[in-house]
């Protein structure tokens, strides 16, 4: 599974809109299956972030996304956003 950290210096104070696109992206490599196996949990997860941040389309998509995950994977999606977002 392809994983993409955020760990370089500067990011907390990169502006919102850019960080929302970097987090949309995210959440459609994700979605998609592009260089990664596809992952509904991650790519929501992705999308709820990038929505936090600003992105109306993450929104949407995120809501799309919901519409056919269980509620198991979806409380595991926010749970996974919630301590992503604690941590960064």
């Amino acid at each position: 599974m392809a994983r993409f950290e955020m760990l370089e210096q500067g990011f907390g104070t990169m502006g919102s809109t850019a960080q929302a696109d970097i987090l949309f992206e995210l959440g459609m490599m994700y979605a998609t299956g592009r260089d990664c196996d596809a992952d509904v949990v991650a790519a929501h997860k992705w999308f709820n972030i990038a929505a936090i941040k600003g992105s109306s389309r993450a929104a949407e998509l995120r809501s799309e996304l919901s519409a056919s995950m269980s509620k198991v994977d979806i409380a595991k999606a926010l749970r996974d956003a919630r301590e992503w977002m604690t941590a960064h």
